[in-house]
């Protein structure tokens, strides 16, 4: 769908220079996606690897971010494997409804209720991301905790749009489960595309 170098504004590599692979194509379906156009995988020019790789190593950072859409819902070994080449970490952000194709040095899983995730791709997760829209959220988020490693970071991010309801109730769930921690969407708050 796009490809662009920017800072990395959530999770773990937050402030990070990265070049980022959204690819089109999704049937997760999140009501509250900010990027609803990606949905529509034949909306959207097909570009080669070779294409993508040689636009991610025009730029110094060599962390690049793979997303969507959903990602997952193709076989990304030989993306992976032409970044890996030119000395990139690959990172990928999935909803975790499909199997992980492709190897990867950092894995987001972000599990949305309106696909539910693969307990083995949750169990793959350097990072557990749950967005949360609402207070059910948090039960969601600690039923797929339950699937995680114990090195995975346990991340609550508010919804974009309701950030000033849900941000004191994660403030506090924290506080009262510090497994968990905030992810904040930096890269809205300082107006970074």
């Amino acid at each position: 769908m796009e490809m662009f170098y920017t800072l990395q504004g959530e999770g773990a590599f937050s402030g990070q220079a990265a070049y980022f692979i959204r690819l089109g194509g999704c049937d997760v379906g999140c009501v509250w996606c900010d990027v609803k156009e990606s949905w529509d995988a034949d909306a959207h020019p097909k570009i080669s690897v070779e294409a993508i790789v040689e636009e991610a190593a025009a730029h110094p950072a060599r962390l690049a971010v793979i997303t969507g859409g959903e990602p997952a819902m193709y076989d990304l070994n030989p993306l992976c494997d032409a970044l890996h080449r030119l000395g990139f970490r690959v990172h990928i952000e999935t909803s975790g409804a499909y199997p992980l194709l492709g190897r990867f040095d950092w894995i987001t899983v972000s599990p949305k209720k309106f696909k539910a995730p693969l307990e083995d791709v949750v169990a793959q997760a350097d990072e557990l991301k749950v967005i949360v829209f609402n207070k059910s959220d948090f039960a969601w988020a600690e039923a797929h905790a339950s699937y995680c490693s114990p090195d995975c970071l346990m991340l609550l991010q508010p919804e974009w749009d309701k950030s000033e309801a849900m941000t004191p109730l994660i403030i506090d769930y924290v506080k009262r489960h510090p497994r968990w921690r905030i992810s904040l969407q930096t890269h809205k708050w300082m107006q970074i595309p």
